[in-house]
């Protein structure tokens, strides 16, 4: 039986290996461990999943000539550097040393793979968010016409944390806004957990907050990546609150920013947003006392005119019951007078018939007739006891006579 050394072995692997393989080959794998040596070379672990079950694994090396560009242009392609979790395609040789035993020697890196990778993660995200019935959830929130009591999640120290501020601030209607920050960590893996525990945090404090904002200045791809976790979409998405997003740049578009109530471009955006919103209320509210003014003139004026219709009615309606009273009243001034004068004719007329009356009963007119009056003291005889000696006047006419009683004789009647 033939006998090897390990060595010898090694040596055969080693020239079978090479004599069989191509000098190249295009390998998909994830960066499972990734590490720089003082020297410049890089060392990676290469490893395939399955499940998030790890079924392959490799060594694999960059040196540092290829790596100070091969680095340099990736992050320039793709806006992220090189890291442990990222799926790459690379171009490789197989090299297996007597000693250092199986590894990769990476020579190149197809960009456009991880492009085309991280944008199928991120559809795939998308996707089960919309399976979920979640993914619109936050837009379907009412946006408070008047939005004051903000919390903000951001780090204090970020660029675009001080540009919101400033604006706020500095608001030509000199609004007042009452901010809440709650600071994260918007760098490394526990970004997107830290940004999660905030929304916590403002959901435990009640009903105090009219809105969420989540913002975040400018920065490379890689550093934007913790906004299209899963995780933190979903709770954006069924957050109770609006949020609002001011994420990077203008170009930037992350999956917290499709699930956001509403996406801005910028913090400074944000602020201006919300100044843009208490604007258009006090516009309204300024249309409508305009509107209100406009509609209290018009109905003044219309009771004004239709109280001077009235008045000119009544005024015709007054001349006329004057007119009908003055004519009634004259009417019955006319028969008063009428029956005065009628009256007063009837009055006379009586005090003519009476007058002729106490003429006839004058006692001259009964003289003249022939008639005489005896008195005794002054008063009509019949009204005394006459006596013998009692002296009687008789008054005829144009006569008066004196006579003394010589004898009394009663007569019965």
């Amino acid at each position: 039986m033939e006998r090897l050394t390990l060595l010898e072995l090694n040596q055969t692997i080693k020239a079978t290996l090479d004599a069989n393989l191509m000098p190249t080959y295009w390998v998909v794998a994830e960066i499972g461990e990734l590490r720089t040596h003082q020297s410049g070379h890089c060392y990676l672990e290469l490893v395939e999943k399955s499940n998030d079950k790890v079924i392959a694994k490799s060594r694999a090396t960059i040196w540092s000539y290829t790596y100070r560009n091969l680095s340099v242009w990736f992050e320039g392609m793709t806006g992220q550097s090189l890291k442990k979790g990222l799926k790459i395609l690379c171009n490789a040789s197989v090299q297996y040393h007597e000693l250092y035993g199986f590894s990769l020697n990476i020579k190149d890196i197809d960009a456009n793979y991880t492009l085309g990778e991280r944008a199928r993660r991120r559809q795939e995200v998308i996707n089960q968010l919309q399976s979920e019935g979640i993914f619109d959830l936050n837009k379907e929130l009412r946006l408070p016409e008047v939005a004051q009591n903000i919390a903000v999640i951001s780090s204090p120290s970020a660029a675009g944390y001080g540009d919101f501020i400033e604006q706020l601030e500095k608001n030509p209607k000199g609004y007042d806004f009452n901010i809440l920050l709650c600071m994260v960590t918007m760098l490394g893996d526990i970004a997107a957990f830290s940004i999660i525990n905030s929304l916590l945090i403002i959901l435990y404090q009640g009903p105090k907050f009219d809105l969420v904002v989540i913002i975040r200045g400018g920065g490379s791809q890689i550093d934007l990546d913790c906004f299209d976790n899963y995780e933190l979409a979903a709770h954006i998405a069924q957050f109770p609150f609006p949020v609002l997003t001011g994420i990077g740049h203008e170009r930037d578009e992350t999956i917290a920013d499709l699930v956001a109530h509403t996406r801005l471009k910028t913090p400074t955006a944000v602020a201006e947003f919300l100044i843009g919103g208490l604007l258009a209320f006090e516009d309204r509210l300024d249309l409508g006392f305009s509107r209100l003014y406009h509609l209290t003139k018009g109905v003044v004026k219309n009771q004004e005119q239709s109280l001077l219709i009235k008045e000119q009615n009544l005024k015709a309606i007054l001349t006329g019951t004057i007119h009908s009273e003055e004519n009634r009243i004259n009417s019955y001034g006319k028969d008063l007078k009428s029956l005065v004068q009628q009256r007063f004719i009837n009055e006379k007329y009586k005090i003519e018939i009476k007058e002729k009356a106490l003429k006839l009963l004058d006692p001259e007119n009964a003289f003249r007739r022939g008639y005489t009056l005896t008195t005794l003291g002054g008063k009509p005889i019949k009204q005394e006891n006459p006596e013998i000696g009692d002296q009687i006047v008789t008054h005829a006419a144009r006569l008066r006579l004196t006579s003394s009683i010589t004898d009394i004789e009663k007569k019965n009647d």
